[in-house]
Formats: structure tokens, C-alpha cells, sequence
């Protein structure tokens, strides 16, 4: 398998400190906020990132080298786009971190103002596009944004921004999940057939529904005892192209509407078991991680995916490594990146300390997987880039590919259970 290049460009280590030559107000207003200096990290045709700044008390102090506040991730394109010049910009794009802080106003923050400290701006050169990993800045460097204003007196920001190299795989599923398509590897406009995916539904899920005592009034005539039947048992197993089966995911939770109401809620989320084959045990699984999945109502309604990574040699070990929000009307992305926080705004472990994804070799952070699927109604293909480096032999892909599956199948799961006048699903049973 040939994998695809990518760049990533990493922003972390951050931290600002104000020399003691500063103006008292500039001090004052800064030390003394009670709110967080945050930073807005800007690159060319990507969207705007957030991130907080600790300030450091003391001259000699330094920020942890090996934190990471943010990381783009860029295709050949975007690189090539970004060093091109534009109509509409200037003849150079620029990485841009703003750095401000927030004036408390009345009545719980309305009436707070945004105060700008001062401006990192850093050019995109030749450089981004060689493939070879490259220190752009580390260090403190002086953000004043007065021009007027004593260098020993700036504000002074400690960041370190770095690109790496990180390629990926990128496969597609040929056609619908449940229509049992081919998976194959996508590189420029070659595809190569690497993995072949079946759906079925155990029929034994037919058994009497625990949630059977639940009664609501159905709507268009819909058989809802039929509609709770076929959001259980359901299965997807990825086969390599001699037929083996090499990974599977399996509806361990039945997908049943909450109490009260007609949808998945959170308190009750259906949840798949993501496994691959036993290598000690023939014709037996090994656990290897789970998804849950739920839907949040609000003017356009989610489905959040949670993802926990099952930790050898632990009792029940669960290892939370992302939660995602996904819009029900329009799809959306699902992925795993050891940089970024969950949904809720739970880091994912220290990589380093929590073993790694499914006995290969140990994370060292950043990007491991992706799925873009589509929302309710529309005919969803997922799309899957994983990182190069989770990937020893074609069975290790074969998990992540069991995951997008379970993932695109949620949003089937989740639809409501009575919808007046409800889309035909994009998915024919």
C-alpha cells in the first residue's frame, strides 16, 4: 500500500510572560484578569483555532517543549495553494496567532470586550512543501503591538511550531454499508481493491425487547416493536481479499428509544464492540475498542459518537479517545487525534502512558484516523484516512475500517423512532 503525503504543522509550547519593564496598566490588565489569555491561530483556507496561553510568572521559566496547543494538517494542495498568490491576498499566506486577553463586563459577560496583546505572524515558505521535518520557530519572541512601544518592554510569547511529515492511507467504501461494497485504497486516481465489507442483522434479535413496556402512539402506521427489532443484532465483517475475516463490529447495545421520548437519548446509548481475530484462539475475537452513539436534539439535531479504546491486561479498562459531534442532517467527521480534546472537553490520555491503538507500534500524538460520512437521507460512502505510521500490515487498517462502519451506521440507528413525514432513509432493509 502506497500512502498519501501529508504535512503536519504543529503550534504548542505556548506561554507568555511580561517583563517587569512593561507599563502598569499593561501588567495590571493582563495579571490581574480573571479571564484566560487565549490565542486565535489563523492559516489561510483553514478554519480559525482557539487555544489558552499560561502565562509565566517567572524570567527563567519555560513552557513544556513537547505540549501541543493545535496542529493543521495539509495535503499537497493546500500547500500548493498556500505558497501560490491569490487575487484577492497578498503574494504570501501567513501562519497568524493573535493573542488577547478579556476586559470583564456586566451581567455575565455581555458587555465583555476582546483585547488584543499582540500578533505572531510567521510566512509560508518553500519549506512546507519539501516533506522533511523542519523547527519553524521555537522561542520567545517579543508580540507588542505598538511599534512605538520599548522592545525590553513587550509582551513576549514562547511558542514552538514544527512540520512533520504525516502520511496517510486514504480508502473509500465503493457504496453504501449495508450494501456489502468493496473497500479500496485511493491513491491519485488509481484504486486499488484491498477489503470487502458485509452487513447483516442477527435475526435472533427478534427475541421480546426489554424496552417492550414502553408504548407511544405510532405514527403513518409504523410497526415500532419492527422498527426497535431492526436496530439490533445488527453486524459489519471486513474481509481481506482471500475472504478471511480480519476484523468486525458488533452491535453489543440495541439502538431503543429513552423513556419518554422517541430517539437514542444519551442517558441510554446504543454502543457497537469494534474486535479483531484472537491471534492465541482460532475462530474467536479479540475486544479492541467500543463506540457509543446518541442523538442530541437542539435546532439541528447531533449524533455524538464516543469512542473508547479497550486497555489490555485491565478489568473493564476504558480509555476515552474522542466524542464527536455529527450533524444528523448533513453528516460530518469523525476522527481520533491525540491533539485535540473530546466533545466535552475531556483531554484523550497521554499517549505515551496509555499503551497503544490495537498492539502496534506506541502513539507519539497527533493524527491517527478520520471517517467523513453522511447525514440522514443521503447516500453515504465513507471516506477513511488513517495515519501511515498505525499501519505495520493491511489487517491493522482492517479495524479502523470496522470502526468507520460502525460510525456510518449510527447515524441509521439513531434516527427517530416515529417521525411524521420522515425522510426515506439511506438505507434500504
Amino acid at each position: 500500500m502506497d500512502p498519501q503525503a501529508f504535512v503536519r504543522l504543529s503550534i504548542g509550547s505556548l506561554g507568555l510572560r511580561i517583563p517587569v519593564a512593561a507599563s502598569k496598566t499593561a501588567r495590571d490588565r493582563i495579571c490581574a484578569s480573571s479571564s484566560p489569555v487565549l490565542c486565535e491561530i489563523r492559516l489561510r483556507g483553514f478554519p480559525v483555532q482557539t487555544a489558552t496561553v499560561p502565562l509565566i510568572s517567572y524570567p527563567e521559566a519555560t513552557p513544556e517543549l513537547n505540549s501541543i496547543a493545535t496542529s493543521f494538517y495539509l495535503e499537497e494542495t493546500d500547500v500548493r495553494a498556500l505558497l501560490a498568490p491569490g487575487c484577492f491576498h497578498s503574494s504570501h499566506a501567513y501562519l497568524e496567532i493573535a493573542i488577547f486577553t478579556w476586559s470583564q463586563g456586566f451581567n455575565c459577560g455581555v458587555g465583555s470586550k476582546k483585547q488584543q496583546i499582540g500578533t505572531f505572524r510567521l510566512q509560508v515558505g518553500a519549506e512546507w512543501g519539501e516533506g522533511k521535518p523542519v523547527v519553524l520557530h521555537n522561542g520567545w519572541i517579543g508580540i507588542g503591538k505598538s511599534k512605538q512601544e520599548v522592545s525590553k518592554s513587550r509582551a513576549e510569547l514562547h511558542l514552538r511550531v514544527k512540520l512533520d511529515p504525516d502520511p496517510r492511507y486514504v480508502f473509500q467504501f465503493e457504496d453504501e454499508t449495508t450494501l456489502n461494497p468493496q473497500i479500496v485504497q485511493l491513491q491519485g486516481s488509481i484504486k486499488q481493491p484491498i477489503f470487502s465489507c458485509k452487513f447483516s442483522r442477527d435475526r435472533r434479535g427478534s427475541q421480546r425487547d426489554p424496552m417492550s413496556s414502553y408504548r407511544s402512539n405510532s405514527a403513518n402506521g409504523i410497526d415500532q416493536e419492527a422498527e426497535r427489532r431492526e436496530r439490533k443484532g445488527w453486524k459489519i465483517m471486513i474481509h481481506d481479499l482471500s475472504g478471511s475475516a480480519v476484523a468486525a463490529a458488533f452491535m453489543a447495545t440495541p439502538f431503543v428509544p429513552s423513556m419518554g421520548c422517541d430517539r437514542v437519548a444519551r442517558s441510554n446509548p446504543g454502543a457497537w464492540l469494534i474486535v479483531r481475530p484472537d491471534a492465541c484462539r482460532l475462530e474467536s475475537w479479540q475486544p479492541w475498542g467500543k463506540l457509543e452513539a446518541w442523538r442530541e436534539r437542539g435546532i439541528k439535531d447531533s449524533i455524538c459518537c464516543r469512542f473508547h479504546l479497550l486497555s489490555e491486561g485491565q478489568e473493564g479498562g476504558e480509555l476515552l479517545f474522542s466524542e464527536i459531534m455529527i450533524s444528523a442532517d448533513k453528516g460530518g467527521v469523525f476522527f481520533i487525534d491525540t491533539d485535540k480534546q473530546t466533545q466535552s472537553g475531556t483531554p484523550v490520555p497521554s499517549p505515551q502512558s496509555s499503551g497503544d491503538f490495537a498492539s502496534l507500534s506506541p502513539i507519539v500524538g497527533g493524527f491517527v484516523m478520520n471517517c467523513r460520512v453522511q447525514g440522514e437521507g443521503r447516500s453515504s460512502k465513507p471516506l477513511v484516512q488513517l495515519a501511515m505510521r498505525h499501519v505495520t500490515c493491511v489487517e491493522d487498517a482492517a479495524i479502523f475500517m470496522a470502526l468507520a462502519a460502525a460510525v456510518d451506521l449510527s447515524i441509521e440507528a439513531c434516527r427517530p423512532f416515529r417521525s411524521k413525514g420522515r425522510t426515506r432513509s439511506r438505507h434500504s432493509f
